[in-house]
């Protein structure tokens, strides 16, 4: 599904196929999950391939590797470079990538020496898909910010997401809504979540969630198109009594909500806000709102 035999992944200076490519069994991140990843796209526009907000991801992975002290020299532009050529080798316009920095070998609980890093693109559709989702309410909370880094995209953070996941999956739901340690409505197991109410936008305030590229992104939308949005804590009870509600993520973009548990937003999916900005974020991202405004 991710790679085939012409499949190229960039690891560690080289571009090599990703059939051929092997990593230590004493790294730190296979035994303890000390790793940083990153989910970023890039799409066919009008003036060619463009990865989306490239700056903003790889910053942020700078920003996990430097809290996890996992050593890395790798500037953004050279990230940046590397990830264009790796799209033009595997050509591939529409496509996911994923950046990954590997700890090196050492059994202890502190930060090994040195790291790796591989960098793999693959074709992938919308990872929630497009319709309504059936969202149920996981036992699992997301982790306490006093006990890691949360808004630093570590691999061991996502047993958390799995967890939920998996138990919402067996259920019969499409995905889980995560809590905070103090019961407010926090995210969902790999993306942010907004709530509609009386034609204003909510989403949590970082602290306990993911600080999302594709959050971000929205909010700038809301402020551009005159969408009051606001930025708060709300408790699951409160989220039951809107009107709609959307997850946004690089992976998911942006995908509305059937229901939340027993309750069904009640507000029709393309009277929303969020439907609106599903298609104004497929414009920002495709290079095509600027002419939108402009024209």
């Amino acid at each position: 599904m991710y790679y085939n035999e012409e499949s190229v992944i960039f690891y560690n200076g080289e571009f090599v196929k990703a059939k051929e490519a092997s990593t230590s069994a004493y790294g730190q991140t296979l035994h303890y999950g000390n790793g940083v990843f990153e989910g970023i796209r890039s799409y066919g526009t009008p003036e060619g391939t463009k990865i989306f907000k490239s700056k903003e991801h790889y910053e942020r992975l700078k920003f996990g590797v430097e809290v996890m002290d996992i050593d890395f020299e790798y500037t953004v532009n050279e990230l940046t470079e590397i990830t264009y050529e790796l799209l033009k080798r595997n050509n591939f316009s529409d496509a996911y990538i994923r950046p990954i920095v590997l700890t090196g070998e050492n059994m202890g609980v502190f930060s090994a020496k040195g790291s790796d890093l591989i960098i793999q693109c693959w074709e992938w559709g919308k990872l929630m898909g497009d319709k309504l989702l059936r969202v149920k309410t996981s036992r699992f909370q997301r982790p306490n910010p006093k006990s890691c880094f949360v808004e630093a995209k570590v691999t061991g953070h996502y047993i958390n997401s799995i967890l939920a996941s998996n138990e919402v999956k067996k259920a019969g739901f499409d995905e889980a809504l995560l809590l905070d340690m103090n019961n407010n409505v926090a995210e969902c197991s790999g993306a942010n979540i907004f709530m509609e109410r009386t034609g204003v936008l909510y989403t949590p305030p970082r602290g306990h969630i993911m600080a999302g590229i594709t959050r971000s992104t929205i909010i700038e939308l809301c402020k551009e198109e005159g969408i009051p949005v606001h930025e708060k804590h709300f408790t699951l009870d409160e989220l039951k009594q809107a009107d709609s509600a959307f997850f946004t993520g690089t992976a998911a973009e942006v995908v509305g909500l059937q229901s939340i548990d027993e309750y069904e937003f009640p507000l029709e999916w393309e009277q929303s806000h969020g439907h609106k900005l599903m298609k104004l974020y497929k414009q920002e991202v495709l290079g095509l709102r600027e002419k939108c405004l402009t024209n």
